[in-house]
């Protein structure tokens, strides 16, 4: 009886940026830059000059930003990324097609060809 692990029920992980968000800034340099801004280069693991845009994290040197861009949970969210990106697509384009569908009706004398208006 009781709690089987105490330990994983109050452990927390960091909160990362949303894939949503990671998308705008990879999309929009502008978006990218005030986020940046938001945060302080001094208080940054190597005064923020070494950034990972896809996990949203900073490392203290060039090195170690190499050496996440080779590991799998930098390439787990890469594809996480593609796959979310496009969803995101598909879904825009199918609002746009729907938008854009023009009227049809039945024309009973061409024996119910549809005629697009």
């Amino acid at each position: 009886m009781g709690v089987g692990n105490k330990r994983t029920l109050t452990k927390t992980r960091r909160k990362t940026r949303d894939v949503d968000q990671v998308i705008s800034d990879l999309r929009s340099h502008k978006h990218l830059k005030q986020y940046k801004d938001t945060k302080a280069p001094e208080d940054l693991p190597g005064l923020g000059k070494n950034y990972c845009v896809a996990c949203a994290r900073w490392f203290d040197t060039p090195f170690t930003l190499a050496t996440h861009e080779r590991g799998k949970p930098h390439k787990r969210r890469l594809k996480q990324l593609r796959d979310e990106s496009k969803a995101t697509s598909k879904s825009e384009q199918s609002n746009v097609l729907e938008s854009d569908k023009p009227e049809t009706a039945q024309d009973s004398t061409d024996g119910g060809v549809e005629m697009v208006l």
